[in-house]
């Protein structure tokens, strides 16, 4: 795996995790009883980047380096995935 492989994973990793930890961490106007009025009531109330991105990142480099090792290892490899056998015939090194 490249240095360039391995950031993308990180990042494509970091991004699925953000998805997930955001509705987990995110308190909403309706929750805390305090609608602005002209917002939704699932607008965000207290908004928090800096410790949403603390978390996604806590959760995801760890998520990365299984992930990494993982491939590294050779555990699971290309030809391990190819069922149709889209990349045809490979000879083994």
């Amino acid at each position: 795996m490249s240095i360039t492989g391995g950031a993308v994973l990180l990042v494509v990793i970091w991004f699925m995790t953000l998805f997930i930890v955001l509705p987990i961490i995110m308190r909403t106007q309706a929750e805390d009883g305090d609608v602005v009025p002209g917002t939704h009531e699932g607008a965000p109330s207290n908004f928090r980047l800096g410790r949403t991105m603390l978390m996604t990142t806590l959760f995801a480099v760890p998520i990365w380096i299984g992930v990494v090792a993982i491939i590294l290892s050779g555990i699971v490899t290309v030809d391990m995935l190819d069922w149709n056998n889209y990349l045809g015939e490979r000879v083994p090194n």
